[in-house]
């Protein structure tokens, strides 16, 4: 049997997580991206609501998919946890910024609560390497 690589991704652009969590871990040719938070690197919530939180909680997630080797454009899944869904138009505002051509599969979930009483977390799995999209249309 052929052994397949794990690597622990470390970025130093990003917010540094607790040492019992990674901030992305590449499996193969796939990163798994950790929920990334609208935090500073104070760990500390950006204030101003969803739009700002949403901004820096993308700003996090594509420092660690860079790190990765990885981008935006090779995410395959996005999950969103939100704890109000009246903050969906913001954060969908600021989402459609980041994902502009051929978005991943994605789900928003509302949650009662998150660490920092953070108003959404973001986590994602993306490819690494050289990717190609193809738009594949059905009727």
């Amino acid at each position: 049997m052929s052994s397949l690589n794990k690597t622990v991704v470390i970025c130093e652009r990003a917010v540094k997580l607790p040492p019992f969590m990674s901030q992305a871990v590449v499996a193969d040719r796939t990163v798994y991206v950790s929920g990334s938070l609208g935090i500073d690197n104070n760990i500390k919530l950006v204030p101003g609501g969803a739009g700002p939180e949403m901004r820096r909680a993308l700003e996090n997630m594509v420092f660690c998919l860079e790190a990765a080797g990885s981008s935006v454009d090779n995410v395959v899944k996005a999950t969103i946890f939100i704890t109000d869904l009246k903050d969906s138009a913001i954060i969908n505002e600021e989402y459609a910024k980041v994902f502009k051509n051929h978005p991943p599969a994605r789900s928003m979930v509302q949650v009662a609560k998150l660490a920092l009483d953070a108003k959404l977390e973001i986590e994602v799995v993306a490819l690494v390497g050289d990717v190609q999209c193809v738009e594949r249309h059905s009727n």
